[in-house]
């Protein structure tokens, strides 16, 4: 089957367009918690908040999306674990529980969402790619803002001014990338 006809043929994700084999299969997942370990070392602070900005969730979202729910899940899972017990790579090169860490809960929920979409094709267009990534965001948020109220001891709205709002328009420009670059690594798949 050549790629163009694997690219229309729908319950695939990028990942599946490499040969198969549980090697593929391991290498990916470990590259996938690598690539989220790399990407949460950019990690710029955020003034009156104890979340910095990062690419970790960028990353993860784009993990989920490559790889699909099942490799993007335990991705994500082998990062969280690895960071709990002691790799210095969750944001800006810490490791262990924090009051942090409910958005790393989140990621691996929402890695498993947006693999699951991708493999119904959700990641082909722009659109239907943005969609994705949104809802990933608010699954991430939907952990993390709660965990964060939790473990710091903050008010519902405290933990929202602190752990939401200075995160949105960053968390758009990342949609915005990854529904750029993810449909077009598909039409390049499908010129081949």
């Amino acid at each position: 089957m050549s790629t163009a006809t694997a690219s229309a043929r729908p319950g695939i994700v990028l990942a599946d367009l490499l040969p198969t084999s549980r090697v593929r299969d391991a290498a990916l997942v470990a590259g996938g918690a690598a690539l989220t370990g790399l990407a949460a070392q950019i990690a710029v602070p955020v003034p009156g908040s104890p979340v910095p900005v990062t690419g970790q969730t960028f990353a993860a979202l784009l993990v989920g999306t490559a790889l699909g729910a099942r490799r993007g899940l335990l991705s994500l899972a082998l990062y969280a674990l690895a960071g709990l017990a002691g790799v210095p790579w969750f944001a800006s090169g810490t490791s262990g529980v924090s009051v942090s860490f409910g958005y790393v809960l989140g990621m691996m929920l929402a890695s498993a969402v947006v693999g699951a979409l991708a493999r119904r094709g959700a990641d082909r267009g722009v659109l239907r790619m943005a969609g994705t990534m949104l809802l990933g965001e608010a699954i991430i948020y939907a952990v993390g803002v709660p965990y964060l109220a939790y473990a710091a001891g903050m008010s519902a709205s405290t933990a929202i001014a602190a752990g939401l709002t200075p995160f949105l328009i960053g968390d758009a420009v990342k949609a915005a990338l990854a529904m750029g670059a993810v449909p077009a690594a598909w039409k390049l798949v499908d010129k081949r």
